[in-house]
């Protein structure tokens, strides 16, 4: 008998929902993890970036109260205390996970687990190193930030996002950011509300590029708007050691030019990560960097599968651990194949807030597909009107023929609490007109989706 029926390697949002999955089925599971359970995301990523996002809207608040006859003096932040909140909400989450391994009697191995192939695992500790064997095993090893090619990436003070949430002791002067993705920008959104001077250099014609296009123009007026230096059409040349700080030289269209700042963050992205992961002359099947699994999840080694950023082409947390459990239940000899990959909501939380679904209107005309899109810009909007937002709109996609909704992109505040709602119509196949026939409360933000419905059932009728 194998010493578990599966190992999990890797305690991210994959892996320890996919192991307390596995446990409620009754299956003798173990996870290893060399760092703190909960990944990326709860301990680099997604838990430490909105608690520190939460911390500068406060002080953007007060300090924009005018408006709302709110006026305070003397306005002053801690960025240790900031930092350490930070670190005290992702510790308690990790407890949280540590506990529940605990309640379900999974055994969580401290150390660094290494495929030999298929049923085995070699897992090295602080005790030493001991084979392992297994009826299935789970890689969910994650992804890390990536860093290109450009020459003085490598100078001190040029950090990716791991090390930027280590945090310091003081507010930076100036911040140059390099990627006008989510993680840019979320940064961006976080040191210009503590005051400091933020520059950002994006490669392609617009922040956000992988979004409706009109999310990232806008998110690039409303930035520029508070005092952002924002540089689309941009490519980094190097970084080197300027008089004030690191300078970044890029070129802009025809034009070179240089920017110097305290601190460099390079966002570009980042990619799986698998070091360490397979034994020496063991060669699964890799699309570059991706592992490449089947539709069970499985990888090109039998009774090896694969979950979350190392193998998925959209990496999110949500849908790693929804893939965590797909795979539990198809090892389970259950149905799967729940994970449905145009349905996965994405979020970014900068102000206002950016929720999207489905597919664009460009995306679905570029697929063959005959649709038409409602909009509502917020203007009218009472809550909008009431926390003087930014400029905010709702845009919903439906198919033309059959009104159902294919798609939404929503750049609104709480966007990210309301986009479930279209999650929801899309996978149910809702049209246009059933999705009318809920009452949405008065004053709030989520009733600007009736008049963007509205907008798109009349275009849908013409």
């Amino acid at each position: 008998m194998s010493d578990y029926q599966l190992i999990v390697i890797g305690a991210g949002p994959g892996g320890y929902v996919a192991a307390l999955h596995a446990a409620k089925q009754g299956l003798r599971t173990a996870v290893i993890e060399n760092r703190d359970v909960g990944g990326t995301c709860l301990n680099r990523g997604c838990i430490p970036t909105k608690t520190l996002l939460h911390s500068s809207e406060i002080i953007a608040g007060i300090k924009n109260g005018a408006p709302f006859g709110v006026g305070a003096e003397g306005i002053h932040f801690d960025m240790n205390a900031i930092f350490q909140r930070k670190r005290d909400v992702s510790a308690k989450l990790r407890g949280g996970i540590e506990g529940m391994f605990k309640a379900a009697k999974i055994d969580l191995l401290r150390g660094t687990g290494t495929i030999l192939g298929t049923g085995k695992v070699l897992f090295k500790g602080e005790d030493g190193e001991k084979e392992l064997t297994a009826d299935h095993i789970m890689a969910a090893t994650g992804s890390v930030p990536a860093r290109p090619p450009i020459p003085g990436l490598d100078l001190p003070g040029v950090v990716t996002s791991d090390e930027l949430l280590e945090g310091c002791d003081h507010l930076y002067e100036s911040i140059i950011i390099i990627g006008g993705g989510v993680i840019g920008v979320e940064f961006a959104t976080f040191y210009h509300d503590l005051g400091c001077n933020v520059t950002l250099i994006e490669g392609m014609d617009r922040l956000m590029p992988t979004l409706d296009r009109e999310i990232g123009q806008n998110l690039g007026m409303i930035l520029k708007k508070k005092g952002v230096a924002v540089h689309t059409n941009s490519l980094v040349s190097n970084v080197e050691q300027g008089e004030k700080g690191l300078r970044v030289n890029f070129k802009c269209k025809d034009q070179e030019l240089s920017v110097e700042g305290e601190c460099v963050l390079c966002a570009i992205g980042r990619k799986p990560y698998t070091g360490g992961l397979f034994a020496e002359g063991l060669a699964p099947e890799f699309d570059r960097a991706r592992l490449v699994v089947n539709d069970r999840y499985e990888t090109s080694i039998p009774g090896v599968y694969a979950i979350g950023d190392v193998s998925a082409k959209v990496p999110l947390a949500h849908v790693a651990s929804a893939q965590g459990v797909d795979c539990v239940d198809l090892i389970c000899g259950k149905e799967g194949g729940k994970v449905d990959i145009n349905t996965i909501p994405s979020c970014i939380y900068c102000v206002p807030e950016i929720a999207c679904v489905g597919l664009t209107a460009d995306e679905a005309k570029a697929a063959g597909r005959s649709v038409a899109a409602g909009k509502y810009v917020m203007f009218s909007n009472g809550k909008t009107v009431i926390k003087e937002g930014d400029r905010a709109f709702m845009k919903v996609v439906a198919d033309t023929e059959t009104h159902e909704i294919v798609g939404a992109q929503l750049m609104c505040e709480h966007s990210t609490d309301m986009i479930s709602e279209l999650s929801t119509a899309i996978v149910n196949h809702l049209t246009v007109e059933q999705m009318l026939k809920v009452l949405r409360p008065h004053p709030t933000f989520e009733e600007g989706l009736t008049d963007a419905l509205e907008d798109l059932l009349a275009k849908l009728n013409k």
